[in-house]
């Protein structure tokens, strides 16, 4: 029996540092390598301080701001801790009411679909370029600035399809509220 078990024992071991530390390992130093920013979480400094991630939605609410898609996360909004889809299907009445009354608290529609309706994982920190042109006037009004000058910066922060090929053109609303924030 221990001819049989102690070689068992022996290639779960070997398997179990070679698959479940020794590669993950080695493909986080290579990945810190070639890619540092995306391996360290994409993070945006300003003076020397974090103030947060690219890949991460931030929960902007004041009229100054530009605003991001609304987040499934709960108990609070953009919390990366708790990120997951909300599990409502399209023929959720929940999903209905959500969409409906956050199309009212806009003015009612049309509205761009991710100003309504929240990402997959509930942390998406991009807009459609719709969504934030809907929002470039509230803003304007907010800091005193021209409607043209947030067009360009808007334009200016608009990002285009991955290798020109996948995705929509987005823009990523805490590139753009930091921007804002210089600008002013």
């Amino acid at each position: 029996m221990t001819s049989v078990l102690r070689p068992a024992i022996a290639l779960v071991v070997l398997f179990t540092l070679l698959l479940g530390l020794a590669v993950p390992l080695a493909f986080t130093g290579m990945a810190g390598l070639v890619f540092p920013t995306q391996a360290g979480g994409s993070l945006i400094e300003r003076d020397g301080r974090v103030v947060g991630s690219a890949l991460l939605g931030q929960d902007f609410t004041a009229d100054c701001y530009f605003q991001p898609r609304p987040s499934a996360t709960t108990p609070a909004p953009y919390n990366a801790a708790a990120s997951a889809a909300s599990q409502l299907g399209p023929t959720s009445a929940a999903l209905l009411d959500a969409v409906k009354a956050r199309v009212a608290a806009l003015g009612g529609g049309p509205v761009p679909a991710d100003a309504v309706q929240a990402s997959g994982a509930g942390l998406d920190p991009h807009v459609s370029p719709e969504n934030a042109a809907r929002q470039i006037r509230r803003v304007a009004q907010a800091r005193g600035m021209s409607e043209a000058r947030l067009a360009e910066l808007v334009a200016a922060y608009t990002e285009g399809r991955q290798l020109g090929v996948f995705g929509d053109p987005r823009v990523n609303v805490l590139r753009l509220d930091l921007a804002l924030d210089g600008s002013t």
